[in-house]
């Protein structure tokens, strides 16, 4: 089991080009960042934590883009990976954020870990023209579409949502096949989507019961034929070691903590503490 750090990007926030460094130094394993590309000033979608309209957290209208954030952070580290917490594909053109990934993978050799969401702002997947009762086929189409972009020497696709001839794109991502995990609600529906198009599970912050949800997802998993064992990746508040040594146990792949982000200082002081309390040791520069 890793541990990594996620990180709610603003653009008050320490830029990744100072803060992955730090994280890799600390003996951390990921970077993961989220995305939203605009917030609509009046919404009628409730937020999962709120349970309505409104935010919890301004930073979701100061959210940096993923892409960006993540090449920084390739520049100036070597071991991490790279990876979204949660990315939105279908507010991009397929064929652009394939090329995007991939490109990310390439100059990153070959760390880049993708996160999705369904997303639960339809006022804002409305404005990306998003159906808001097909975005799960459309989120589908999108990662297939994208998987032979990053694959095929001559990539086609012809879907409901994403239509291109046989088309040549690269670079083909350096992995042979990058990591899909889905951020969303640990129920049968999601699981059964994740067990047909992913690699795995991105908990989400109101998460209870981790230990049946993972045991749902993994019988799910091999009822649909899958071999080996979905990723797991939890989000914790605060390392308990009886409570990190059942989630080893029970196959979680990777944990992941929040940091604060106002200055160096206080970010370096964090990583330092929560290193030690989880048995990392330092990299050094």
């Amino acid at each position: 089991m890793e541990f990594g750090i996620v990180q709610f990007t603003s653009d008050r926030g320490l830029p990744p080009h100072v803060l992955a460094p730090l994280i890799e130094q600390a003996g951390f394993a990921s970077y993961y960042v989220p995305e939203h590309g605009h917030i609509p000033t009046r919404r009628d979608a409730a937020h999962p934590g709120t349970g309505t309209s409104e935010l919890p957290d301004d930073r979701y209208m100061r959210t940096l883009d993923p892409w960006t954030t993540l090449a920084a952070a390739a520049a100036v580290t070597e071991r991490i990976r790279l990876a979204t917490a949660v990315a939105l594909p279908v507010q991009s053109d397929p064929i652009t954020l394939a090329k995007t990934i991939a490109t990310l993978d390439h100059i990153s050799g070959g760390r880049v870990t993708l996160g999705v969401g369904f997303g639960w702002n339809l006022d804002e997947l409305a404005d990306h023209n998003v159906p808001p009762k097909r975005r799960r086929t459309m989120l589908r189409e999108y990662l297939e579409a994208m998987r032979a972009l990053w694959t095929q020497e001559e990539a086609e696709f012809d879907g409901e949502f994403v239509k291109f001839g046989p088309s040549w794109a690269w670079p083909k991502s350096t992995q042979a096949h990058i990591p899909v995990l889905v951020g969303a609600a640990g129920n049968e529906k999601n699981f059964k989507w994740i067990a047909r198009s992913a690699d795995g599970w991105i908990t989400t912050p109101g998460e209870t019961d981790i230990e049946g949800s993972v045991d749902l997802l993994k019988q799910i998993w091999s009822d649909a034929g899958r071999d080996g064992d979905p990723q797991i990746v939890v989000l914790d508040f605060k390392p308990v070691p009886e409570k990190l040594e059942k989630w080893r146990d029970l196959g979680v792949t990777t944990v992941l903590y929040g940091l604060p982000d106002d200055s160096v200082e206080r970010a370096s002081g964090y990583l330092a503490k929560l290193a030690g309390k989880l048995g990392l040791a330092p990299v050094s520069a």
